[in-house]
């Protein structure tokens, strides 16, 4: 009889600690989604960086879904919707196309790479989700277009504007309302 009350005391134990761990996880990310979300205002560049002429810039950013924003960015010189993943990384959160932008930037589907355990429930070594991805789903050089920057309070973003490395560039900076 001792002996059950022990395997039942000891089951509680992990259970208990596997709740908290899961939902620190769970709000942790509630956390980062709301201090990412919401307007961000500023202005669209050029691939020299230097401020397009009249451009003025806004950035919504809304979540929808796990891991997941929408970004409507808009202006006199780009108007566009399009959907990101979005992964912690030290004072930063980097985001990363999704979806079939995904699969025709890098060639795969996105999740391809990971093998065990869900999208991050296979990190290893103290690794940040940024790196965590970056590990699992890219190769060395490919490139990526986005930040949140958590110090400052700003989200960038780089538009290739065509197909191949001669097109143009439209940059965009904002600051969060």
């Amino acid at each position: 009889m001792k002996k059950i009350k022990i395997i039942i005391t000891g089951s509680i134990i992990i259970l208990a600690v596997f709740i908290f761990a899961c939902s620190k996880n769970e709000i942790q990310d509630t956390d980062r989604i709301q201090e990412i979300t919401g307007t961000y205002v500023g202005y669209y560049s050029n691939a020299s960086l230097s401020a397009v002429q009249d451009s003025t810039a806004q950035a919504d950013i809304a979540k929808a879904g796990d891991g997941e924003i929408s970004v409507h960015c808009y202006g006199e010189a780009l108007d566009t919707t399009f959907m990101l993943n979005y992964y912690e990384q030290n004072d930063s959160v980097m985001v990363c196309l999704t979806g079939q932008e995904f699969e025709n930037m890098y060639g795969h589907t996105l999740g391809n790479g990971h093998t065990m355990g869900g999208m991050m429930g296979d990190k290893q070594n103290n690794e940040t989700e940024w790196m965590h991805h970056l590990n699992d789903e890219h190769k060395e050089g490919d490139e990526h277009y986005g930040l949140f920057d958590m110090n400052h309070n700003s989200f960038d973003f780089i538009f290739y504007m065509g197909n191949g490395d001669s097109n143009p560039q439209i940059g965009f900076h904002g600051i969060k309302k």
